[in-house]
């Protein structure tokens, strides 16, 4: 800038000093005085050089007042870039959106933040107050430019309000906007900075904290929170109760918050229970504790309750919170449930005992009249009426003798906690049930389908699979239509890791509308056959069940049964 202005004064002096000798020629030639001429040239020349001089300092003094100017400019634009960069710097740190708005041109600038936290290009925000309000939620559009222009015509200095404003990608976000108003020397609102801050997660989580707050407030559980820190002589301080605890224990959430639970124990509660409780602080793992605990009406009561500990995002123990429920019903139910099932118990013994001897008591006599009976055989009785009651004390001796056999194998299979397996070849067991029924088989002449070919060999006991055919193949035979020929299909197959057997007749079947419930039950009968005795089912189920194995029907009456019995393989 100063060689500039020295430039200038050179400049200035050469072409003054030119003007001046062409001056000087000029007044020669007019002029005959010998001194004037110089004597006007000197003049000149020195009006010349003063004026030089003084444009020179005020040159300078400019020079200087611009250097000034220059370098309060120069550190203006300094501050302003160091102000811009901590404006940012701001921004990105707290995650907000600096907003400027000029009031009176409504203008308005948005920091980079609108393009980083709501997805907005340069080219799509806009310059003005309207983009703003527009892309504000509906809901909550009216109330915060009712809010917002009552702060403006108040001219109060602060503003805050929580919104929803759309994202690029439509979707919206709740926002704490806060703004801070400028004005003029009159006190007009000329300006107004703001920072929007993105506050969705903080909205989920209080309202997530609000849902778990109504939940806590509205369960019928009863619910205390307790401090972290205790000591080995106290136990934690209670510093939340639910009403559902007031409602099971009478006493007020007031009463009961700054004390411990300790206060609240039985005088019957168990050393364990507290040893326990210290022991889950210690551990602070879950676990699930039942004590006697006081209610405020001193009354005693049966308290099962948990211990959950709650941490904090680093993983600190901040709390326990526990769960509790009144179980003195349940407890009374237990001990009258422990009372019946040891009365039922007794009873049971009792009853197989009683079981046990009147079948040993009754196998004597009647192996006695089925040997007497066999020995009249042998005596010819000519009286007919005589031969007929003879005839049918027998046939009833038989029956008594066959219904205390059956009774006696089911005694034994429900007696036995486990029976003993082995391979059995099913061909071999059909054949040995066959062999037991030839005489009723050759009689009614039935028509047999047996499929044994894809489960050759099962792995089973061996006598109860022999009862189990030889009893549904006798119900088969006994309880065949009268005028059709009986078919019987017995098929084995394979699936999976299970053994299917299944055993189909066209009999005159089941009712099982009336007697679904009772098919497989003691002492039932369905026909009216005068040696039906109602054990053959029931004994086909204890038998299976005792295999591990299950038992279903289907029946229509006078179109068949199927009887399906499934046993795992191993």
């Amino acid at each position: 800038m100063k060689n500039k202005t020295n430039q200038i004064i050179i400049i200035y002096l050469l072409t003054a000093l030119f003007v001046v000798i062409i001056f000087y020629k000029f007044s020669l030639s007019y002029y005959q005085t010998e001194n004037y001429p110089y004597f006007n040239f000197i003049k000149d020349a020195i009006l010349v050089l003063t004026t030089g001089l003084i444009f020179r300092y005020i040159l300078t003094k400019n020079d200087k007042r611009s250097t000034i100017y220059f370098n309060q400019l120069k550190q203006i634009n300094e501050d302003f870039k160091e102000s811009n960069d901590k404006y940012d710097i701001v921004a990105k740190a707290t995650s907000d959106t600096i907003w400027d708005w000029k009031i009176e041109e409504d203008q308005m600038i948005w920091s980079k933040g609108i393009q980083a936290v709501y997805g907005y290009g340069e080219n799509e925000v806009g310059n003005g107050s309207n983009w703003w309000f527009e892309n504000i939620h509906p809901e909550d559009s009216i109330k915060m430019s009712i809010k917002l222009y009552s702060f403006l015509e108040q001219k109060t200095e602060k503003w805050q309000d929580e919104y929803r404003f759309k994202c690029a990608d439509n979707t919206y976000k709740y926002v704490l906007d806060r703004g801070f108003l400028l004005k003029d020397e009159n006190g007009k609102a000329v300006r107004m900075i703001g920072a929007i801050q993105d506050i969705t997660k903080q909205k989920e989580e209080e309202l997530r904290l609000k849902l778990l707050e109504t939940v806590i407030v509205q369960t019928k559980e009863s619910i205390i929170i307790t401090e972290a820190d205790f000591d080995n002589h106290k136990l934690p301080k209670i510093v939340y109760a639910n009403p559902a605890y007031t409602s099971m224990t009478g006493f007020e959430s007031h009463e009961v918050i700054g004390k411990t639970p300790d206060l609240f124990q039985g005088q019957k509660a168990s050393f364990s229970a507290m040893y326990k409780i210290l022991k889950t602080l210690h551990s602070r793992q879950e676990t699930l504790i039942e004590t006697l605990s006081t209610r405020k009406n001193k009354e005693e009561f049966w308290l099962r309750f948990s211990m959950i500990p709650i941490y904090n995002s680093e993983h600190e123990l901040t709390h326990w919170v526990s769960m509790q429920k009144d179980v003195s019903e349940e407890k009374k139910q237990e001990k009258e449930k422990e009372h019946l099932i040891n009365e039922l118990t007794q009873n049971n013994k009792d009853l197989k005992q009683f079981s046990y001897i009147t079948s040993h008591n009754l196998r004597a006599p009647v192996s006695n009249l089925t040997g007497l009976l066999n020995l009249i055989d042998d005596i010819p009785i000519d009286d007919p009426e005589l031969a007929e009651i003879l005839g049918g004390f027998q046939k009833s001796t038989n029956l008594l003798n066959e219904t205390i056999n059956d009774l006696t194998k089911v005694m034994i299979i429900k007696d036995k906690s486990a029976v003993q397996k082995e391979d059995v070849l099913l061909e071999d067991v059909f054949k040995n049930v066959c062999n037991q029924l030839s005489f009723q088989i050759e009689a009614e002449q039935p028509i047999l389908n047996i499929n044994l070919a894809d489960v050759p060999s099962i792995r089973m006991n061996k006598p109860y699979i022999e009862s189990i055919l030889l009893n549904l193949l006798t119900n088969a035979i006994k309880y065949k239509c009268a005028d059709k020929t009986l078919e019987i299909a017995i098929e084995a197959n394979q699936l999976k890791d299970k053994t299917i057997l299944t055993f189909t007749d066209n009999g005159i079947g089941i009712d099982l509308d009336r007697n679904k419930d009772k098919v497989f039950g003691l002492y039932q009968r369905f026909h009216d056959y005068p040696d039906s005795k109602g054990l053959g089912l029931y004994l086909v189920k204890s038998q299976v069940e005792a295999m591990a194995g299950t038992i279903s029907i289907k029946s229509e009456v006078n179109k068949g049964t199927t009887f399906t019995l499934t046993f795992k393989n191993k």
